[in-house]
Parts: C-alpha cells; sequence; structure tokens
C-alpha cells in the first residue's frame, strides 16, 4: 500500500476528549441498534463480511457503520510511520538486522484489525472523539498482537501465519541458505524470539507517542499492562492443557476467555474507556458484551483451525490437530464420542505427521460426535447474548451499532 510522506517526528501531546467529554446526553440510548442475527447455526452471515446498509455516519466509512475498512487503513499508517522512525534506530547496529525488519513489516501488512476497532469504538462509545490519538494508541495493540503471534508459532511449531513463513521458519530458511554453523532450527527460534521481544517492547513505546495527555496515557497504560499479563498467563494455560490438562469443556473456555476473550476484545474495550476517562458503569457493560463475543471469537477460531479453507485462514488447513489444541470444539468431541471415536481421535491429534486424509478422518469424527454442531450453537448464544448487551449499555448509539456489527464481523464464518 502505497502511503503518502509522513511527519516522523512523534506527535507532542494536546488536549483530546480525556478530559471534559462531549456531551452524550442527546445520543446515548436515543436510538437502538438493530441487529438481526441471521437464520441457522454460526448466527453471523455466511459471507464472511460484517453487515452493511445505511449511510455511515461519523466514525466509518466500509464495512458498515463499524468502519472497519476504514480503521484498518489508518492503523496502517500509523504503524508505517512508526516502523520508519524505528528503521533507523534499529539498522544503526548493522545491516544484519534488515531481515529482521522485513520479516516485521510483512507480518504488520496483514491481519484483521480487530482489537485496534474494538479500542477505537471503545473510545468512542464512551463518548470521545474521532481523531488521530485514538488510532495511534489502539494501532500499539497490533505491535501486541504480533508480538504474541511470533511467540505462539515458536511453541506450538507452526510453519506458516498469514499465508507465509512463520518467523522462524524464516529465519531458519535464512541460516540454511547461507550455510551458517550450527542448528539452522535453533537459531531461527532464537531470531524469532528477539524479533517478538522488540514487537513487546515497541508496544509501549507507540503507545506512549499517541499524543495523549498524561493523565490519560497512564490509565491506558494500566489497561494496557493488565491485558499483556492476561495473555501471557491464557497463553501457559493453554500450553498445560495440551499436555497435562483435563481435556474438560470448561478447562477448554477457561483458557479461551484468557488467551483470546479479554485479550481480543474486553481488554481493548477497556483501553478506550480509560483513555476517554468513561465511569465504570460503561467498563462493566463493554465487559458483559466484550466477554461473550471474545469467547465466540475463539469458537469460530477452533472451527477454523479443523475446518477451514487455508486460502483464507492462511495456515495449512487442520493445523490445530497436528499441533494437539485442545480447543472447546476437540473437548466437546470427546466428551460426546464413543470409545472407538475417541480413539480414533486421540491417534491423530497431536500427529505433526497428520496427512490429508487423516485430517478429514477427524472431521468426519468431529462432526459425526455432533461437536461441530454444537459448537455453532455455543457461538450463536454467545453472539445472541453480546448483542443483547451491547443493546443495552450506556453508550452513544453510533457506537452500539457499530459494535453489534463488530461483533458480527468476528464470529463470522470465514476465515
Amino acid at each position: 500500500m502505497a502511503l503518502p510522506p509522513a511527519d516522523d517526528t512523534p506527535r507532542q501531546p494536546r488536549t483530546v476528549t480525556a478530559a471534559g467529554l462531549p456531551s452524550r446526553s442527546s445520543t446515548q440510548n436515543s436510538t437502538t441498534a438493530s441487529v438481526s442475527t441471521p437464520a441457522g447455526s454460526g448466527g453471523a452471515a455466511e459471507s464472511g463480511t460484517p453487515r452493511e446498509g445505511g449511510t455511515p455516519r461519523g466514525g466509518g466509512t466500509g464495512n458498515g457503520g463499524a468502519g472497519l475498512a476504514r480503521i484498518s487503513a489508518q492503523v496502517e499508517q500509523a504503524l508505517e510511520r512508526f516502523l520508519r522512525r524505528q528503521r533507523p534506530v534499529l539498522l544503526a547496529a548493522g545491516g544484519e538486522l534488515m531481515p529482521g525488519l522485513a520479516a516485521i513489516e510483512a507480518l504488520l501488512a496483514g491481519g484483521k484489525r480487530l482489537r485496534p476497532a474494538f479500542c477505537y469504538w471503545g473510545w468512542r462509545g464512551a463518548g470521545g472523539s474521532d481523531c488521530p490519538e485514538i488510532i495511534a494508541a489502539a494501532a500499539a495493540l497490533e505491535l501486541l498482537h504480533a508480538s504474541a503471534l511470533v511467540h505462539d508459532d515458536v511453541m506450538d511449531g507452526s510453519d506458516t501465519r498469514r499465508g507465509q513463513p512463520a518467523l522462524h521458519r524464516r529465519f531458519a530458511a535464512i541460516h540454511a541458505e547461507a550455510g551458517w554453523h550450527g542448528s539452522a532450527d535453533s537459531f531461527g527460534v532464537g531470531a524469532a524470539i528477539l524479533m517478538g521481544d522488540l514487537l513487546l517492547s515497541w508496544t509501549d513505546e507507540m503507545f506512549h507517542e499517541s499524543g495523549f495527555p498524561a493523565g490519560a496515557a497512564q490509565r491506558g497504560h494500566q489497561v494496557l499492562a493488565t491485558m499483556r499479563t492476561e495473555v501471557m498467563a491464557g497463553q501457559y494455560l493453554d500450553l498445560l492443557e495440551q499436555v497435562s490438562g483435563a481435556g474438560t469443556v470448561q478447562s477448554a473456555l477457561r483458557v479461551a476467555n484468557y488467551k483470546s476473550a479479554k485479550y481480543t476484545v474486553e481488554r481493548p474495550l477497556h483501553l478506550g474507556v480509560a483513555l476517554a476517562g468513561a465511569p465504570g458503569g460503561v467498563v462493566s457493560a463493554y465487559s458483559r458484551y466484550g466477554l461473550p463475543v471474545g469467547i465466540a471469537f475463539q469458537l469460530r477460531d477452533d472451527v477454523l483451525g479443523v475446518f477451514g479453507d487455508p486460502a483464507q485462514t492462511g495456515k495449512p488447513a487442520g493445523d490445530d490437530l497436528r499441533e494437539g489444541k485442545r480447543t472447546v470444539l476437540v473437548a466437546i468431541a470427546f466428551a460426546k464420542a464413543s470409545t472407538a471415536q475417541a480413539a480414533a481421535l486421540g491417534r491423530r491429534l497431536g500427529d505433526p505427521g497428520l496427512d490429508q486424509e487423516g485430517v478429514a478422518d477427524a472431521r468426519e469424527i468431529i462432526t459425526g460426535t455432533g461437536a461441530l454442531a454444537e459448537c455453532e450453537k455455543l457461538i450463536d448464544r454467545y453472539l445472541s447474548e453480546a448483542l443483547t448487551a451491547i443493546t443495552d449499555a450506556p453508550i452513544t448509539a453510533e457506537a452500539s451499532q457499530a459494535l453489534a456489527e463488530l461483533a458480527l464481523a468476528a464470529t463470522a464464518r470465514a476465515g
């Protein structure tokens, strides 16, 4: 994407709307967002795109009132500006770091930008205005997410991410092609861990350069810190679940809550609220909406990890099966399986050499137990709960509509 030249100097803090928020009395709950959940399992539109219709208002053009396309484009521009500032700092150590920077740029070029969108609409719903500061602060979440993806791929031994080699595979290939000493795989893992750490470090830097006043930035940083702690805890619980977990639906839901629901939806919303300085009632309302959306998002990801199209998911078909992921979908399948089905699924789960025939067999078992249908019903239930919660939330009508559309987008069937 060609971007116009940008001012590469960090913005100086200026007063936005963290203090003296605009009056919401004329918009808060003035209308109720009308959202119809499509009939049939899955809840989201079969096309896999957010609902569209009507004239975009205020914050959005494209992807309906949520303005996901616009937000995504602005976040991409903010990331480009940040990386341009970081380039001379990083490369001052030597041109050998160029492959690392290129890998980071390639990784950041993809993604749905859901976390920044939830942060943005969390801010707008609390009365914040559309401004560059919230885009920059929200874009910092993409650096955090990229860090988590890099480390997650290392832990899972994944080969690809977003349709391209995972960072540790990319660095291993560089080592092998150059004919360097030692293990190419070990070098790849070490380099990827360092790049993930760098992205994590940059998260703070970009957030603090966003231009918010000190008080608002401090409130926001507390949420950001909590968010990082929770996702690390969720990642560890995920690792633990694969090797010694109970394998129950409840234990899988606990992992989904910390690894995905809080991290993807609830805390980004809370970050927007914290920056706006809104009252606690908005925070709790966002939790009632955000947690079920986040769980539904993870359940959809579980389904796509087994049944998804690689062209859409960017990962090989059945990768979650090869990695032995103890997802909610898998837990339901084992709970409903006959003895023979459980044994057959157990042989395939966690087999790194599982071929397409084995993936097809596992899919047949999961479908045959009724686990896929049950998972779709859970997605419907959580999505319905979230849509009810956001309709009743004490936020602007525009944000209510946008967050309803984001819920649909996050849980859509397409990868």
